[in-house]
């Protein structure tokens, strides 16, 4: 903030100064400096012409952004599910090393109640044809 508020009152004294000059300048009849005053009317018509061409560029950069955001987002979440999957490994790897059996085989489960929920949930079972 302190350095915005720099910027914006010494542009508002040099415009003040600018405009200070202009008068004097008329009032006087007189131009101090005009090959100077030349020079910097040449670079500030290639300065205009600088900025043009660079509000075209940024025009054109938005797209571009767009699709580099999009390609290096789809490259993180790739290397995150392969992240992923490299912890699954090694979270069944640690459960193995755990377990006094040292092998994990799915099979079929001993609870009744849990039976019949995955019964319901897959829409199968006796009960529900009655």
């Amino acid at each position: 903030m302190f350095v915005a508020s720099i910027f914006f009152f010494s542009s508002l004294l040099g415009i003040i100064g600018l405009f200070g000059l202009k008068y004097w300048e008329q009032r006087h009849s007189r131009v101090l400096v005009p090959a100077f005053r030349e020079t910097l009317d040449t670079r500030a018509l290639q300065l205009k012409a600088l900025l043009t061409a660079a509000r075209m560029d940024l025009a054109q950069f938005l797209p571009v952004l767009v699709r580099l955001s999009r390609f290096f987002i789809h490259e993180a979440a790739l290397g995150f599910a392969y992240l992923a999957r490299v912890a699954e490994r090694q979270a069944y790897r640690l459960a193995d090393f755990v377990s006094h059996k040292h092998r994990f085989e799915k099979r079929e489960t001993r609870s009744e109640f849990l039976k019949k929920v995955s019964e319901h949930r897959n829409g199968g079972g006796e009960e529900s044809r009655e």
